[in-house]
């Protein structure tokens, strides 16, 4: 009966990462990670061992990196400053505690602010937050990637 709860927990957790690869205020990739760990240790490691929990680990981290990176590189495409680029990064961490709205502006707000302090004009600024905005989205669409490879190297490996 505990065993049948486990997997449950981690088909939840895996279905709410899964959710949240594009919903900024869920953690997707560690939750989709750990509901594999956890398919893994409720099977006694028989199908996932620890060769395939490195790689799914692996590509799991990629997918954080990618995340906390992307708005950033976003922003140094379109050939912002230095403080545009902090300003981005500033903006997506400050934009993780406001939310969704703040996820989502933060990047853009902060990579406007730092053009603008470096004596740009607000119309280079602006381009500057939209280049940020594509870089974030750019970096969703990926993390949703790597969630799928995750949950298919997951699939194949338990029916190996």
């Amino acid at each position: 009966m505990l065993e049948i709860v486990l997997y449950l927990l981690a088909a939840a957790l895996i279905v709410a990462g899964l959710a949240g690869t594009i919903l900024p205020a869920l953690p997707g990739i560690p939750m989709i990670f750990g509901g594999i760990w956890l398919v893994a240790a409720v099977d006694d490691y028989r199908h996932l061992r620890t060769g395939w929990l490195v790689v799914i680990g692996a590509l799991g981290a990629l997918g954080v990196v990618v995340d906390l990176v992307a708005s950033t590189l976003g922003a140094k495409r379109v050939g912002a400053s230095k403080l545009a680029l902090w300003g981005a990064a500033l903006g997506t961490l400050v934009g993780m505690f406001l939310g969704i709205a703040g996820l989502l502006l933060g990047p853009f707000v902060g990579a406007v602010l730092g053009e603008l302090a470096s004596g740009t004009s607000v119309l280079r600024s602006a381009h500057v937050g939209v280049g940020t905005w594509l870089g974030l989205l750019f970096g969703t669409l990926v993390k949703l990637v790597i969630s799928f490879m995750m949950i298919g190297l997951f699939a194949f490996a338990m029916l190996v």
